[in-house]
């Protein structure tokens, strides 16, 4: 219980206002440890109730009389920053002149430098912005007593790890420290190693990393059927919220776009818009103004809304975790909910690493027909009409339907007329896809589809872009994230967000999907990059370099060189095997060429010498 944790009554009673009875298992290790003074390393998912783990000590060891910033929590996106600091604003009561101010880009800094100025004795913020008002000058840690880590690993992950070191070597050497992650990777040992003195590490053990209430299904569709797949589903199934999560920002204006074209209620929150319209957005998606949310992985992490009943990945997403973020928005608080993936054939990997890393098999559905969509339609119209018989709350309609038997229609007629109308007046037209034909004639059209293809190496993507292949330098063996390597990416050559496409990860290599037009960028702007201390290169996976053919321009032997140089098998000079006995490997073996007769251009050397052969190239 939470009066055994040793928390100040005033606090405990605040608790008592919002509800809470008993703390969770992070929130019942960590709190007495913190209290205490002692720096703890928390390893717990997300949702389990960690920051009212860390807000509870820090408030209690906030001198309200000081002004001074005594507490700075640090989070990797804006959306968590702000539900962190609502938690603190909700205990805040308890501490009269205590303050707790958000910064975070994306928004204007006046607001923000005004609060500060107030004496905010709780900073909660995003690296960039934090460190950016410390070059200022406007944001003084001087007084610093207590630093939180919250979300750690997300944060590495997307490329903070020079700004918290700059930000951490100006605080004060005496202080306490709280870091909570996921997972603990050596990235983040070593930050612990670097940050804290000798903590307090505690681990949380979850079985599942997904709730048992979830429905997890996935389709296996074309793209070009994704949208109507997911309109068949809401019109299938009685959700009041739902939430579309797709991997760029085109793709979820696209698909907000066809949603609201279609007659659905839905907006879209991803970077690009303002922190004024994202605030509009969500509060009209609580209030239930909108019932579709369409959203980037931006709004994976710290999206607070309860009711939500169904999640759609419209993409998969390129790194498992985020899957268990996405869909852990919705069957909250023992609520039950439904996840619902959309699946290109080629994407299959994708969903079998994440249903290894889940621990739970994801069942394959078959997209609703237009027949079971019909039939849906005609029983809620039915249960509908029922509800109003059995009410009889409606206006008798005597004198028109005496007018429809005197003109010679017989009851039964009219009642379907009726319902005809009523189920066309609210029909939405749907649309035929692939995945409507039976499966021999969708084989034999995709058979005749295939012969208009893109050009080795070029794919045009889900969203339409046509990218190519490219093979970067890391894998499996460096521990990298395909989120790590699109950072990089992203940081490096300054590439416009949403750009990169999927990513494809190997042992010692994995394969990047570019634009056309952004290839010569990416590979002048990686030069001098580092990830996991390798210098990073970058070259055209297929046909690129100056051969062609499907083989990356360095084969699986070269990558495995330490200085990574190109196979000699893959010489470029063309016509080195001419007159040669000698296969590629120096092995004798069959000529490429019939032999020549003797004294063919008078100076035949003898069989298998290559020496004083003039070089074609």
């Amino acid at each position: 219980m939470f009066p055994d944790l040793g928390i100040d009554p005033e606090i405990l009673k605040a608790i008592e206002k919002l509800g809470f009875e008993q703390p969770s298992p992070i929130q019942a290790e960590a709190i007495p440890v913190a209290l205490s003074g002692r720096d703890v390393v928390g390893q717990s998912q997300t949702g389990s109730g960690k920051t009212m783990a860390f807000a509870i000590p820090g408030l209690q060891r906030i001198n309200a009389n000081d002004r001074a910033v005594q507490m700075l929590v640090m989070c990797p996106t804006r959306e968590l920053a702000m539900q962190v600091c609502t938690e603190f604003h909700k205990l805040i009561p308890s501490r009269k002149n205590v303050l707790a101010t958000p910064i975070y880009g994306g928004a204007g800094y006046d607001h923000q430098i005004r609060a500060l100025k107030k004496g905010s004795q709780i900073v909660v913020g995003t690296p960039g912005r934090i460190l950016d008002f410390m070059r200022r000058g406007t944001l003084k840690l001087g007084g610093l007593k207590l630093l939180v880590f919250d979300e750690a690993d997300e944060m590495l992950d997307m490329g903070f790890r020079d700004e918290i070191q700059e930000l951490v070597d100006e605080l004060p050497v005496e202080r306490q420290t709280i870091l909570f992650s996921a997972t603990i990777t050596k990235q983040i040992r070593n930050l612990i190693e670097n940050y804290t003195r000798d903590p307090e590490t505690i681990t949380i053990e979850q079985r599942t990393l997904t709730v048992p209430t979830i429905e997890q299904r996935y389709f296996e569709v074309r793209g070009r059927s994704k949208i109507e797949t997911i309109c068949r589903v809401l019109d299938t199934e009685s959700a009041r919220k739902s939430i579309i999560f797709a991997n760029t920002k085109r793709a979820v204006d696209d698909i907000t776009d066809a949603l609201v074209a279609r007659g659905y209620t839905s907006d879209r929150l991803h970077g690009d818009l303002s922190q004024t319209m994202r605030d509009r957005v969500m509060k009209n998606f609580r209030t239930g103004n909108i019932e579709i949310l369409t959203a980037t992985d931006v709004a994976a992490r710290g999206l607070d809304v309860d009711d939500v009943d169904l999640i759609f990945n419209y993409d998969l997403p390129y790194d498992v975790e985020d899957y268990v973020h996405r869909i852990g928005r919705t069957g909250r608080a023992g609520r039950e909910g439904k996840a619902i993936s959309l699946v290109i054939g080629r994407e299959i990997f994708l969903l079998e690493r994440i249903q290894r890393y889940i621990r739970t098999k994801i069942k394959r559905s078959r997209v609703p027909s237009l027949e079971e969509l019909a039939s849906t339609r005609e029983e809620a119209l039915f249960e509908k009409v029922r509800t109003t018989l059995e009410s009889g709350e409606f206006a008798p309609h005597d004198h028109t339907v005496e007018k429809l038997l005197d003109a010679g229609f017989i009851s039964t007629n009219i009642s379907s007329a009726l319902i005809h109308l009523l189920l066309k007046e609210g029909e939405r037209e749907a649309e035929e896809i692939a995945e409507d034909r039976p499966q021999q004639e969708r084989s034999e059209r995709g058979s005749r589809d295939r012969g208009d293809r893109p050009r080795r190496g070029q794919r045009p993507g889900r969203d339409g872009i046509r990218r190519t292949r490219m093979f970067i330098n890391v894998g499996r063996v460096d521990e990298v994230t395909a989120g790590q390597i699109a950072g990089a990416i992203y940081n490096s050559a300054n590439l416009p967000e949403g750009s990169i496409g999927s990513i494809d990860i190997y042992d010692r290599s994995s394969y990047v999907e570019i634009p056309d037009d952004l290839v010569d960028k990416t590979l002048s702007g990686i030069e001098g990059a580092k990830l996991r201390g390798r210098n990073l290169r970058m070259d055209l996976a297929d046909g690129g370099g100056g051969f062609s053919g499907s083989k990356p321009r360095y084969s699986k032997r070269s990558d495995r060189r330490s200085d990574d140089r190109p196979d000699k098998r893959f010489d470029k000079r063309p016509n080195k095997r001419r007159f040669d006995s000698r296969g590629p490997e120096g092995k004798r073996g069959k000529r490429p060429f019939s032999k020549p007769k003797r004294g063919f251009g008078g100076n035949r050397k003898p069989k298998g010498s290559v020496k004083g052969r003039k070089r074609d190239d």
